[in-house]
């Protein structure tokens, strides 16, 4: 049997990692309760991530998000004609995980919904759909009111996805460097995790803090096949694509041109 290519390896089970890890504690949060505030969800997310890394670095450079693909190979000398490849290997690793979850978390789901009388699909549906895919401002477990809703406008969430992963992209270049002395090295996972749990800490409550094409529509198709129906991709209107995926993918690019022309010029002196 023809063996896959190792960065097939790395960007799916990578992927894979990331949203098993990081959706799961939303999932939890949700179902059980069992994750109180939004930085206990956080540090999951940001372990996971470190964990991820930590396996497939060696493997594909653990990309594991759309953004850092294309910023990558904006930025570096990663090959374009492995962006589409890489961008299919993560969609594939996050569709799978989010399958994986609701074998797993499909009851609990279940029965959060019917006694929150949430009828999936409906209206108000976006308290248990949020465990897949992302909505602004986040709902928290509860559907989203109308004063909800006017804490975080469209054009606001854009803003916030583009900074938090333009933030995100700079450490990522920066921490990657060699000519960087003070980089983290072996611990250059950890930094990478911490800073998503950073991020999320501070605009989680937002938008969900997405910063990955991957980890957002990948799900929110499962979701959409998994019983929600179109109501993933009408809440927010045209939200679910230039929220959180144009503006990660924005912001990827701005993040990696901030570290081209200020950083990695610096670090050469």
């Amino acid at each position: 049997m023809k063996r896959l290519p190792k960065w097939f390896t790395g960007e799916f089970f990578g992927t894979f990692l990331l949203v098993f890890f990081g959706c799961g504690s939303v999932c939890t949060a949700v179902t059980t309760g069992a994750q109180v505030g939004v930085f206990q969800v956080a540090i999951v997310w940001g372990l996971g991530i470190a964990t991820a890394i930590y396996l497939t670095g060696a493997l594909s450079g653990a990309h594991l998000n759309p953004a850092v693909t294309v910023s990558m190979a904006a930025w570096s000398d990663f090959p374009k004609s492995r962006v589409l490849p890489y961008i299919a290997a993560q969609m594939l690793g996050a569709f799978m995980a989010s399958a994986a979850l609701y074998l797993v978390f499909g009851n609990a789901l279940g029965e959060f919904e019917r006694a929150n009388g949430i009828v999936r699909g409906a209206p108000g549906s976006e308290a248990s759909a949020m465990v897949f895919g992302e909505y602004f401002p986040s709902p928290g477990g509860k559907p989203l009111t109308a004063a909800a809703r006017a804490r975080m406008s469209a054009p606001a969430a854009f803003g916030a996805e583009v900074l938090g992963t333009a933030v995100l992209l700079l450490v990522i270049f920066c921490a990657t460097d060699e000519r960087n002395r003070s980089r983290p090295q072996v611990l250059t996972a950890a930094s990478i995790g911490l800073t998503v749990t950073l991020l999320i800490s501070l605009l989680g409550p937002l938008t969900m803090a997405c910063f990955n094409p991957a980890r957002d529509l990948a799900p929110r198709v499962f979701s959409s096949l998994a019983g929600w129906g179109g109501m993933p991709f009408r809440l927010n209107g045209q939200g679910w694509w230039t929220v959180y995926i144009a503006a990660p993918l924005l912001g990827g690019l701005l993040g990696g041109a901030v570290y081209r022309v200020f950083f990695k010029p610096a670090y050469r002196d």
